[in-house]
């Protein structure tokens, strides 16, 4: 039912007859299954397979629509540029702004003429939404309540969430949130993530949390008797996300600058079955 603009995403169009083997090279996700009404969620990492960005692909009218942080923007266009050697793709922002829709009848609030896909990420998150920039939508809610739905489902948001060149994948859920392509072939970064999978080294996972009072700010570090087992990542008033150990994750007595937190572990999230037990 709520609509709101998301000002802080931007849109690339990726256009050219090679547009999908370009990016299905590059991304995590299989971008082949994008199509009209159906959105993939991707990511593109480092030859070593550490997160550099992360985007909503739509496809519409011959080309591929990126949804991305409106801060990525630049840097994501340069990175996908270094690549495009003799393919015949090219890469430019396009005139168009994000919206998100979410709750009962979200479907039935999209604008007609909008590109509009179901978040592939998860059913409750809703509808993203690409909208003309002199469109007649009217949002009804702000970016912060959509910030504050996408939290309470433990949903990472870009570089919010995540550290270029030091977070895995793996530790925001791109596993269980349709992130990863674990059937599609090679694409950069592949090795290291699916090396990470198969052998269990992830030890840390982003979780939502939550507190009495505000939260104090992102990159503040969460402690468990005494010991520093994470940091805030995402906050919205009282309900946050945080990177913790595994060992941590369920643990009672945790504190952010002198603050009791308590961890909230979605229902889609798989965790280790020790860090599961400890509940």
């Amino acid at each position: 039912m709520p609509i709101a603009a998301l000002p802080a995403r931007a849109v690339l169009a990726v256009n050219g007859d090679d547009r999908v083997g370009f990016l299905q090279g590059l991304v995590s996700n299989d971008v082949a299954q994008a199509a009209p009404g159906r959105a993939v969620w991707s990511a593109l990492l480092s030859p070593q397979g550490k997160w550099l960005a992360d985007f909503f692909i739509h496809a519409e009218a011959g080309r591929l629509l990126l949804d991305v942080e409106a801060a990525q923007q630049e840097a994501l266009t340069q990175r996908l540029m270094r690549y495009r050697l003799r393919s015949k793709v090219a890469i430019a922002p396009a005139p168009l702004s994000v919206f998100a829709a979410w709750g009962n009848n979200a479907t039935a609030s999209a604008p007609a003429a909008s590109v509009v896909a179901a978040d592939p990420r998860l059913a409750q998150a809703g509808l993203r939404l690409l909208c003309p920039a002199a469109s007649a939508v009217a949002p009804d809610a702000t970016a912060a309540e959509y910030d504050a739905h996408r939290i309470a489902l433990g949903l990472p948001d870009g570089s919010a969430d995540m550290e270029a060149d030091r977070s895995v994948l793996l530790e925001a859920g791109f596993d269980e949130l349709n992130g990863i392509s674990w059937s599609k072939g090679c694409y950069m970064g592949q090795e290291l993530t699916a090396r990470t999978r198969y052998r269990g080294l992830v030890k840390r996972r982003l979780v939502p949390l939550s507190a009495a009072t505000e939260l104090p700010s992102s990159g503040t570090p969460v402690l468990l008797g005494g010991v520093e087992v994470g940091t805030l990542r995402s906050v919205q008033g009282r309900h946050g996300l945080a990177l913790l150990r595994l060992s941590a994750i369920n643990a009672s007595g945790l504190e952010a600058a002198g603050l009791l937190v308590v961890s909230h572990v979605p229902a889609w999230m798989r965790l280790p079955e020790a860090a599961a037990v400890s509940a």
